[in-house]
């Protein structure tokens, strides 16, 4: 299996810092919000910085809530959040961890399912979402579809934009891609300059693509259940033009 952990796109503190400015809540956090109204305990595997799980902190309803991500320098920012006393966060790989518990619903959300490269760590990463689920329990992620279009080979010049930082000012931030059809990994470096200093700091990864008839084969073969296929955020059909794949099922 490859090893995911070593990205220092996600470990790096100096990179960990512009994650939350670069990545407002989003439709995903809606949704799964919505998902979690019913719901007493909520895993949320891939948390990052905490955003999503320390939200729902503030529900009278949900009695436990769990964020396991495997970079230290994410759970440090989600320990310090409003609410995130209240959450349970495990430094931990989603192929491999066990809480010895079961929930209501599991979560992985911002496309985190996709850092997984291969086949066997898919696999993984679904054998620990049914570990954890409660009968009548219900799981969602989210992976892009790659039919829709894969945005590769991308310079700098091509994806510069820029955003405000509640405390460096105003960052430009840029994305480089390569993507190889063979393996269906695309490699992808984000950049970012502090314009107030000039200071740039910068760190890659890479992702895997998957079709949406490899993944029900797959979640098939973990013991889960897709009850709807979404094809995005706001819970319209999956289509095979859909931007996203997005399936919420349950244990078979």
């Amino acid at each position: 299996m490859s090893d995911h952990r070593n990205e220092l796109l996600y470990d790096d503190p100096d990179l960990a810092q512009f994650y939350d400015a670069a990545n407002r809540w989003d439709a995903d956090f809606d949704y799964c919000a919505s998902l979690a109204e019913n719901a007493e305990s909520v895993l949320d595997l891939g948390c990052g910085t905490g955003e999503f799980a320390s939200a729902l902190a503030g529900s009278a309803k949900i009695k436990r809530i769990v964020g396991v991500d495997p970079a230290a320098a994410m759970l440090d920012i989600a320990r310090k959040r409003p609410g995130g006393d209240k959450v349970t966060w495990v430094q931990g790989d989603a192929r491999s961890v066990r809480l010895g518990a079961r929930f209501d619903l599991v979560v992985l959300t911002g496309h985190a399912f996709q850092v997984f490269l291969e086949t066997g760590d898919q696999q993984a990463v679904l054998a620990t979402i049914a570990a954890h689920l409660k009968q009548g329990g219900r799981f969602i992620f989210d992976s892009r579809n790659p039919a829709s279009g894969i945005k590769e080979n991308r310079t700098r010049h091509d994806a510069v934009r820029r955003f405000d930082h509640p405390r460096l000012g105003e960052v430009e931030a840029w994305n480089v891609s390569s993507y190889d059809p063979q393996t269906q990994i695309l490699t992808y470096e984000n950049g970012y300059r502090i314009l107030r200093t000039g200071q740039d700091y910068s760190g890659s990864a890479r992702i895997r693509y998957t079709s949406q008839e490899e993944l029900a084969d797959l979640i098939r073969s973990a013991g889960l259940v897709v009850e709807r296929w979404l094809g995005d955020w706001q819970g319209n059909p999956y289509h095979s033009g859909a931007k996203e794949i997005i399936p919420l099922g349950r244990l078979a």
